[in-house]
């Protein structure tokens, strides 16, 4: 049965999000942006925890192989110099690697 009213009606209609759902959508997402931050945060932290481990893991191979050339032990510029090591462990990390030169024992702050 045509209904010329019920036409006219449906036809004024206009399909669409309502605020509130608009405003449900927004909050998802906000929710879910902050869990991926804090998720990337802790990713971060475990990097450069095993960044610091391998370059304490390095100077002490370093200072036994240099201890096994010379009879003696001696500090990071020692070892750069003996090329033993490319280079110092940055700094730049949060972190920092140290020798005894004289009992050759590595410790390590920030780890």
């Amino acid at each position: 049965m045509y209904d010329p009213l019920r036409k006219r009606l449906d036809a004024g209609r206009q399909d669409g999000f309502t605020l509130i759902e608009l405003l449900i959508v927004i909050i998802i997402l906000g929710v879910l942006a902050a869990i991926v931050v804090f998720a990337v945060g802790g990713i971060t932290d475990r990097g450069n925890t095993s960044a610091c481990k391998a370059d304490k893991k390095n100077v002490e191979v370093a200072e036994e192989a240099y201890y096994a050339q010379k009879g003696n032990y001696t500090d990071l510029d020692g070892l750069v110099n003996a090329t033993l090591l490319r280079e110092k462990p940055s700094t730049t990390n949060g972190y920092t690697i140290s020798v005894n030169s004289t009992t050759g024992v590595v410790s390590s702050t920030g780890c």
